[in-house]
């Protein structure tokens, strides 16, 4: 895959060129909203749910920025990705090239917008007291973790989209429920053991904890958080990518 990256450099490169101006093209304030999109939204969420859980959850605000940055990274990377090939299909059906690239190419864009955010989300932290040390530096695990379960489900979603349409209204309910099974805007604490357990079984959730860890709790996350974010991106990448090698010669005929 690398190999055949670097053999379509220049193209790949237009791509991600293309897909990050594509995004805030006829737009007046451009690239501007990859800031001011997540700031808006949660400055919404802080509104209608500070009053509910502000008042007992340390450094409330920066606890709601740290999920809704990870959620709103997955559901961009995953969205994209599962329309990449469709979305380029005039290019696919006649020019042989790599078929991933598209999907990478969307998942770099994405990237570049969580990158953009993530600047704003340590100017946050500053404002609220909480101080950058070290620790921080920890934050490049589950990231890194973060961008491989991307591309896996994308890997999936794309080569469900080129044959069966529905994906994307199907996919659009799921990331509804998954946010609110993400503990974004509220705590897991007043849930049994057994249920603060199961909530693990949500990769987003995961990363998420992971980042406030980091951040919020100033605390070095466990062997075990390391080894399910990183089970995640590993699972996700293979199964992903099995389906697309499995599909890709059939993905021609339905385009």
């Amino acid at each position: 895959m690398i190999e055949k990256l670097k053999k379509n450099k220049f193209l790949f490169e237009e791509l991600v060129k293309r897909d990050f101006k594509k995004k805030y093209k006829r737009t007046v304030l451009g690239m501007m909203w990859s800031v001011l999109s997540p700031l808006l939204s949660l400055l919404v969420m802080s509104v209608v749910f500070k009053q509910f859980f502000g008042n007992r959850t340390p450094h409330y605000t920066i606890y709601l920025f740290a999920g809704n940055l990870v959620f709103s990274f997955f559901k961009d990377s995953t969205s994209g990705g599962m329309s990449s090939l469709m979305a380029n299909s005039n290019i696919i059906t006649k020019i042989n090239v790599p078929k991933y690239m598209f999907l990478m190419s969307k998942n770099i864009s994405s990237l570049i917008n969580f990158g953009l955010t993530l600047i704003i989300f340590f100017l946050f932290t500053v404002f609220d007291h909480i101080p950058i040390t070290w620790r921080f530096i920890f934050l490049v695990y589950p990231i890194i973790c973060l961008i491989a379960f991307n591309i896996g489900v994308g890997f999936i979603l794309s080569a469900m989209f080129v044959v069966f349409k529905d994906t994307q209204y199907l996919y659009d309910i799921f990331t509804l429920l998954l946010s609110y099974m993400s503990a974004i805007f509220y705590t897991t604490d007043s849930y049994s053991p057994m249920v603060q357990k199961a909530f693990y079984a949500n990769p987003i959730y995961a990363y998420i904890t992971y980042f406030r860890q980091v951040v919020i709790y100033q605390d070095v996350p466990s062997l075990k958080l390391h080894i399910l974010c990183l089970g995640y991106a590993v699972v996700s990448l293979f199964i992903g990518a099995m389906i697309y090698k499995k599909n890709n010669y059939k993905f021609l005929y339905y385009m």
